[in-house]
């Protein structure tokens, strides 16, 4: 069994959804959990059943998802936020937002050189409501120093101060800034991928959606990890009490898309602009690469989501772990099937960075 310490709860970068738990005060939850509520550990892969009770004792303790508590989380996870890899470079920078709109911030990784290296465009995770693009640097330092690619990703205003319209836009225009810079980043224009994990896989999904309608940006690849794309999970749409037990549950869920879209989740008016699973045509998107795992309460909209690129004539590949809930692989890094989810992840984009795989 892996050993998990409160120091690895905490360190889960833009993953905050998980590391406020770690701080201690704060949760996912939004009342203790009883014997009845209490999910079957034993679904849970061997190696991640010690996080997983930790993150069900921690939640526990949690007051819940609220605009009253989201100043404090946020706080608490951005003073736990990792040092920098000293041996990868990295540069903030301010780049023009949308006209209209306030200029964007962004961490460049691993940028520079004459040579057109890939790149990937990169948008964090948090529910809508929380984590950083400075929060999952160390994290992509470690990706990019492997692939030996460029990564650019956005600090997107959040939720709920600012709708989906605003950060769709923050988030496009980090992706059009790599592709026209891409001379004096070292990149290779033929070769940008989109990566967004939870949260942030709602954007990378929106942003291959407007690179296609826009025809501005070709993308090689667009990888979804456990992204979160329907606003009708949890709300209109109920998951079995297994689902979504561990972590990122209903309630923070219908929070999150509340907050994101300006009006309640799972409604009929809800714009398709907003929400990747509501739009109709998925023809033309770029090759995807969709992971999850079998606990996490995006597993059936992923796994639909899968089916319809598939279906759309979208070269897709769906990995569904089981034993595995949401942000498995962040606590749990050395745990087997972490490093198995991983290696996928990254599998993939060696393929569309055309690399030795």
């Amino acid at each position: 069994m892996v050993d998990f310490n409160r120091r690895q709860f905490a360190m889960l970068g833009g993953m905050t959804l998980l590391g406020t738990l770690a701080a201690g005060s704060l949760g996912a939850c939004a009342s203790a959990p009883t014997a009845v509520s209490r999910p079957d550990l034993s679904m849970v892969d061997p190696e991640l059943r010690e996080a997983a009770t930790r993150i069900l004792e921690m939640s526990s303790k949690g007051s819940g998802y609220s605009d009253k508590t989201l100043p404090a989380m946020r706080e608490r996870g951005a003073s736990f936020v990792k040092p920098f890899l000293p041996d990868v470079p990295v540069e903030e920078r301010k780049i023009p937002g949308a006209t209209g709109m306030p200029d964007v911030a962004v961490f460049v990784v691993n940028g520079g050189g004459d040579r057109g290296r890939p790149a990937i465009l990169h948008t964090h995770g948090g529910g809508h409501i929380l984590g950083s693009a400075k929060g999952e640097v160390p994290y992509l330092q470690a990706m990019a120093r492997e692939l030996d690619c460029v990564i650019v990703t956005v600090d997107y205003r959040l939720a709920p101060e600012t709708k989906y319209t605003g950060s769709v836009e923050d988030n496009y225009a980090g992706l059009l800034w790599l592709y026209k810079n891409a001379d004096a980043l070292g990149v290779d224009r033929a070769r940008i991928a989109l990566l967004g994990e939870s949260a942030g896989g709602t954007h990378a999904a929106l942003l291959a959606i407007a690179a296609r309608d826009r025809g501005e940006v070709p993308i090689v690849l667009q990888a979804l990890i456990y992204p979160m794309l329907d606003d009708r999970t949890g709300s209109t749409r109920s998951v079995p009490p297994f689902i979504g037990a561990i972590g990122w549950d209903a309630k923070a869920n219908r929070y999150g898309w509340t907050s994101f879209l300006g009006q309640e989740a799972g409604s009929a008016t809800v714009p398709a602009a907003g929400v990747p699973a509501r739009v109709t045509d998925l023809t033309g998107l770029p090759p995807s690469f969709i992971s999850v795992g079998a606990l996490d309460l995006f597993v059936s909209e992923d796994i639909q989501y899968a089916n319809r690129l598939i279906e759309a004539a979208v070269p897709t590949e769906l990995l569904v772990v089981p034993g595995a809930f949401h942000g498995f692989d962040r606590i749990g890094a050395e745990a087997a099937v972490s490093k198995r989810f991983d290696a996928a992840k990254m599998a993939a984009f060696r393929r569309a960075f055309e690399q030795p795989v």
